[in-house]
């Protein structure tokens, strides 16, 4: 599973949402069983990833936020190294140093994971910039959050794109939830991307809990950027089913909001396209679900066994 590019079947599709899937549960259940370091998790969120992930080239750039797994694994990262980056072990990708909130792996394009709400917008302008004055035909790929949305960095960060015409495609995950604040307390409109226009930037919303759709909405928004070198604003309009961080608590969410999404989730509006194209059986969907929980628990394995750095590691990777 662990590759990258990978062909978008629809099959392959939903696999690699069951994979990112597996991995948040397994998150989830390290939570219950005692003390485990900070998590944000994308429950809910995985076509969004899966989908526009899969319509990048391998040269694509990628900057991403604190719900970063499922961009990460949609790209191809190891499981157990990014498992055991979240536990500070030495065999994660920037060597247990980053943790959940900041990792990033080089070798699969993903440059930066910022905490900070918008961080990442901030930085998307000049990886931008950076592949206008190489000449590159990579394209930068920036996610964000509704949240980021409301900060002033998103606005700052889609002018100057603008105003200097680069290759930023902006993807906005609006998944109802701005940590434990719902959208609607801040904000009058429904989506995002119709902001876009007021910068001169073409603006696009899809159904974010729809892979399919997602797809072929980013793989028309990757060439866009792609060709114009211009940036593009596509939204993914999803919803996060589990709470803010872990351990889980939506106490604060409405019920009834809950069971109008909770049917709406992604990877069973996938495997149900799937049984009635004829494309999948019961079994054979039961078997990808084992399939994904087995290479998670090989990761829990890998990454548990994975030693803390060593001390004298301390000052190294680090800029002077």
């Amino acid at each position: 599973m662990n590759h990258y590019p990978f062909k978008p079947t629809p099959r392959a599709l939903l696999e690699r949402m069951l994979f990112i899937r597996a991995y948040e549960e397994q998150i989830a259940d390290f939570h219950t069983k005692g003390p485990f370091p900070h998590v944000c998790t994308s429950v809910g969120q995985e076509a969004s990833a899966v989908g526009v992930v899969a319509a990048l080239e391998p040269q694509d750039l990628i900057l991403t936020n604190h719900r970063s797994a499922g961009h990460l694994l949609a790209r191809g990262a190891d499981p157990g190294r990014v498992l055991a980056e979240v536990m500070g072990r030495s065999g994660g990708y920037c060597k247990g140093k980053s943790g959940t909130l900041h990792v990033s792996a080089k070798e699969l394009g993903v440059i930066l994971t910022s905490t900070i709400v918008g961080g990442e917008l901030s930085l998307a302008t000049g990886v931008g910039l950076s592949l206008a004055m190489q000449g590159s035909d990579a394209i930068a790929v920036c996610f964000f959050g509704d949240g980021a949305a409301a900060e002033g960095i998103f606005h700052e960060s889609l002018n100057l794109a603008a105003v200097w015409q680069l290759p930023v495609l902006y993807v906005c995950e609006n998944n109802h939830w701005q940590a434990f604040v719902h959208r609607n307390e801040t904000m009058l409109g429904d989506r995002i991307s119709p902001r876009a226009a007021g910068y001169g930037v073409e603006g696009l919303t899809v159904d974010g809990n729809d892979v399919e759709a997602v797809l072929a909405a980013a793989r028309e928004a990757a060439d866009k950027v792609r060709t114009t070198r211009k940036p593009f604003l596509l939204e993914t309009y999803t919803y996060r089913l589990r709470g803010h961080m872990e351990p889980n608590d939506q106490s604060y969410v409405d019920p009834a909001e809950l069971a109008f999404w909770g049917p709406q989730d992604p990877i069973l509006r996938m495997k149900r396209s799937l049984l009635e194209r004829g494309l999948a059986t019961e079994d054979g969907l039961a078997e990808m679900a084992a399939r994904a929980r087995e290479a998670m628990e090989a990761a829990a394995a890998f990454a548990s066994a994975s030693p803390f750095p060593d001390p004298a590691e301390l000052l190294t990777d680090v800029y002077a």
